[in-house]
């Protein structure tokens, strides 16, 4: 294998090095994750997510794998297939018989799709190749989302690698949780697993849903028509089930329209409804999933042509994430609330992003956490429950994942890594573990006291990490001693509002919750020094300007 670059340290007793990983994308950004792992002699490439598959070819005539394994059928985890299978059509591909019903969607709009993907059972292990095998259990996030166990077998000894793909411990509404219990003690080799949200913790799955389930019922109450852009699969059919049996909802007399390719993906969920879980299958002979004008809320297809007419009156609608919300948010129409879904590292669009937007008084952006990830307690936990001996992070990005190598529960039990794109990491296993030395995590600055007042410099390094302006959105942190140690957080818009939501403001003080440039929690005053970022209701700038609606 080509850039092959073996890791300093080793385990005592080792064998010679049978396994080795070569990610040839790690979806630090929005390329997605594409793997080529070594078990000896064999080749395999775990999922194709990246959109130009040229490398994989380099002008050559064989296949770069002997198979491909593909978790789940997102994009990022998925595009690349199709272009792969015309590229090599006998390379075998193989998924989980409910990916393998949902890949098309990736490419609706070609033609004739040859069914070139090979479905695998749950939990039955399956040879490929002589001593090679591969078991798929199911991983949560998505149906038929998989995590997968490689098995090598010499005579010498038996290598095992498992790969989570995106996993979630937790169920949610149309997915089981990945099972923990079946996989505990399982001391794979090595485990390769996402790091999507770096060390973050999240609240329970049933508490982020009656947050967003009372933000929506409290913008229908106001008189709001909510737009949510969604991927395809998973978050946007998530939602439909929330709002078809969330309590605030049941019986409503309230339209909610699906378009696009979500609607698609409706679509989809109903064909493969025997691969849902039980709990699904027998709500589903109530009442339908999705498309039902009888009961309601009424849940309903929209059309091109109905664009332009829903939002007279408060409802929901669903689209594309990469939908022209234009079309949607009409001047006749509204006011509209757009929800957008929080992606880790990533902060709410200015109106730059949003530029058809932005002239319009009456649409507030906001942003809501539905995770189909695992937090940082979950990472931990599922990898103190496999106890292997290397850890490769991915799906996430650098400074996310640079939070997980840096742990010290980790570091002291476990071999981790984290590489770039196109850097080969050798994998040698034996029987005693040797800890690497930790990465250095620490920053010096100044701390000053005048009087009552302390300031805290902090350095270049601080400052330069993108996560710095998303650190404390408020522009507040909160100081605490722990220990000897000062330890200093962020405060979130979140928090503020909990802390000051039985403070009601009077319309006369001049702060950000009166101000004309204030919507959507954030400040859209091109000339104010807080454009762009959130502002705490009892905020105030030198172009405070009264809103006198």
């Amino acid at each position: 294998m080509s850039n092959r670059i073996p890791t300093a340290s080793r385990h005592v007793g080792e064998t010679s090095s049978e396994l080795e990983c070569f990610p040839y994308s790690v979806h630090h950004a929005d390329e997605g994750v594409c793997l080529l792992v070594r078990m000896g002699p064999y080749r395999i490439l775990l999922d194709c997510g990246i959109d130009d598959i040229s490398i994989l070819k380099k002008g050559k005539r064989s296949p770069p794998a002997d198979l491909v394994l593909c978790t789940h059928a997102h994009p990022d985890h998925a595009q690349g297939l199709l272009a792969l299978h015309q590229a090599f059509p006998a390379l075998p591909i193989y998924a989980s018989e409910a990916t393998t019903q949902l890949l098309p969607l990736n490419w609706l709009g070609i033609q004739n799709i040859p069914q070139f993907c090979q479905a695998l059972p749950w939990r039955s292990p399956v040879e490929f190749q002589d001593g090679l095998s591969a078991e798929l259990f199911p991983a949560g996030h998505l149906p038929g989302a998989a995590a997968i166990l490689l098995t090598y077998t010499t005579p010498q000894r038996t290598y095992t690698l498992l790969y989570t793909g995106d996993f979630f411990l937790s169920n949610s509404r149309l997915v089981e949780g990945m099972p923990l219990e079946e996989l505990r003690g399982l001391k794979p080799d090595v485990l390769i697993i996402e790091g999507s949200y770096g060390t973050a913790r999240h609240p329970h799955r049933r508490t982020q849903e009656n947050q967003l389930a009372e933000r929506i019922n409290r913008a229908i109450a106001q008189g709001y028509c909510v737009l949510m852009p969604t991927p395809t699969l998973g978050i946007g059919q998530e939602i439909l089930m929330l709002l078809r049996s969330h309590h605030s909802f049941t019986g409503r007399d309230l339209d909610i329209w699906v378009d696009g390719m979500v609607a698609a993906g409706c679509d989809a969920y109903l064909e493969m409804l025997p691969q849902l879980p039980a709990s699904v299958q027998n709500f589903a002979r109530h009442q339908p999933l999705f498309w039902d004008e009888r009961v309601r809320p009424r849940m309903r297809r929209l059309t091109p042509q109905q664009r332009a007419e829903v939002g007279k009156s408060p409802c929901i609608v669903i689209t594309d994430e990469s939908a022209d919300l234009q079309q949607y948010c009409q001047p006749q129409t509204g006011p509209w609330l757009i929800l957008l879904p929080e992606k880790p590292g990533r902060l709410l669009p200015h109106p730059q992003s949003l530029p058809e937007l932005a002239p319009q008084p009456s649409t507030t952006v906001e942003t809501y956490l539905l995770a189909q990830h695992s937090d940082g307690p979950g990472i931990t936990q599922l990898i103190h429950n496999l106890r292997p001996q290397h850890v490769i992070f991915v799906h996430g990005s650098p400074a996310y994942l640079a939070d997980l190598t840096s742990l010290d529960e980790l570091q002291n039990r476990y071999h981790l890594h984290s590489p770039a794109s196109g850097t080969a990491v050798d994998l040698p296993v034996g029987d005693t573990f040797i800890q690497p030395a930790a990465p250095e995590t620490n920053y010096e600055g100044e701390l000053n006291e005048l009087g009552t007042v302390v300031t805290i410099t902090l350095p270049e390094a601080i400052i330069a990490d993108p996560r710095w302006r998303t650190f404390a959105d408020t522009g507040l942190v909160e100081a605490r001693w722990q220990g000897e140690e000062l330890v200093i957080r962020g405060l979130s818009q979140r928090e503020l509002l909990n802390q000051t939501s039985d403070r009601l403001l009077s319309s006369e003080v001049s702060c950000c919750a009166t101000c004309k440039f204030q919507r959507g929690q954030r400040c859209w005053n091109q000339a104010s020094p807080l454009f762009g970022f959130k502002v705490t209701p009892e905020g105030y700038c030198p172009v405070y300007e009264r809103n006198e609606e």
